[in-house]
């Protein structure tokens, strides 16, 4: 019995590639020669941090496309921006610059040092929960949340300057 296939006819060998390297029609073209391995012993001291060979490394791109510097202690501080502060019109409070591990709570004992509070949130993600930095305060009345800009604005709380001014919009959006 033959083994041939029927259907179409097989250029190719069995068990071999259709194409193969420097065979067919660029056989005319020289390839470069390849770059040389490093040995076993250079890829293990490259993988645990050493040179692999004596080669320094070419400064990487950061996203923004500028050079990435080996040592963080060599960036400048950034300046400070000062936040842009709103007149209290409403007795709704902007406290930012918030300590992540800050709670409602805490915000409530905070606040009530200075004056009633009606309400106190955290803003946070909603997928995990996480405080984004920043919360909403409701004073009883526009007086107290005067008196609390004056008292707790730039005040250490969780080890972070707050940043206490009024809310932009009076009125509370939830999505």
């Amino acid at each position: 019995m033959n083994s041939h296939s029927y259907g179409r006819h097989q250029r190719h060998g069995r068990g071999r590639s259709r194409r193969r390297g420097g065979r067919g029609r660029f056989q005319d073209k020289q390839r470069a020669p390849a770059p040389k391995q490093k040995t076993f012993w250079q890829r293990i001291a490259a993988f645990f941090g050493g040179n692999g060979g004596g080669q320094k490394k070419p400064a990487t791109l950061s996203r923004n496309g500028h050079k990435q510097h080996q040592q963080q202690q060599q960036r400048e501080p950034r300046p400070q921006r000062k936040p842009e502060s709103v007149e209290v019109t409403s007795p709704r409070l902007y406290v930012g610059n918030l300590s992540f591990d800050a709670t409602e709570s805490d915000l409530f004992d905070l606040f009530n040092g200075v004056g009633h509070v009606q309400n106190a949130e955290v803003v946070s993600y909603r997928h995990n929960q996480r405080s984004k930095g920043f919360a909403f305060v409701q004073m009883q009345t526009i007086e107290e949340a005067k008196r609390a800009v004056e008292e707790l604005h730039d005040k250490e709380f969780l080890g972070r300057k707050l940043v206490v001014s009024g809310a932009k919009s009076s009125e509370h959006s939830r999505d």
